[in-house]
């Protein structure tokens, strides 16, 4: 079934949130993109302890997904072992790391100019005002990001 068919971007967003925070994951962030690419709408970023709890997340999303809303992935890349599993959801892509993996890729970093929301339970639709966050912007090389 098509992501795009039960549930709106921003939506599908806040609930891959939810389902990854029911997990106990870490450091979750979305990132809006609409505007800055067009292949996806948001990224939700996040983080396992270990690579156990990563696959947990990862299968936590998979299945609720699935459950409450019928919707499948376009594609899963990646292992809890390798340290970075992505989940593509068409207008959401989930990206599910160990931190240490999560430090080496700064995809927070990559997509500075994109707008960052909370996405743990306790600021549900706030901006992002983490330190970290903070750091990553500044750290940002002027006119180096991939291409979308």
């Amino acid at each position: 079934m098509n992501a795009a068919a039960k549930l709106a971007a921003r939506p599908l967003a806040r609930e891959i949130a939810r389902l990854a925070a029911d997990k106990k994951a870490i450091d979750l962030v979305e990132l809006d993109l609409r505007g800055v690419v067009g292949y996806t709408d948001y990224f939700v970023i996040c983080s396992g302890n270990t690579p156990r709890q990563a696959k947990a997340i990862h299968d936590a999303i998979l299945e609720g997904l699935k459950r409450e809303h019928r919707m499948l992935p376009r594609r899963v890349e990646g292992s809890a072992q390798a340290g970075w599993i992505l989940m593509d959801y068409l207008d959401v892509v989930v990206h599910v790391f160990t931190p240490q993996t999560r430090e080496f890729y700064r995809l927070e970093q990559l997509w500075g100019e994109a707008p960052a929301l909370a996405a743990g339970p306790a600021d549900a639709a706030g901006e992002v005002q983490s330190e970290t966050r903070s750091r990553a912007r500044g750290a940002q090389p002027g006119g180096s990001r991939r291409a979308g």
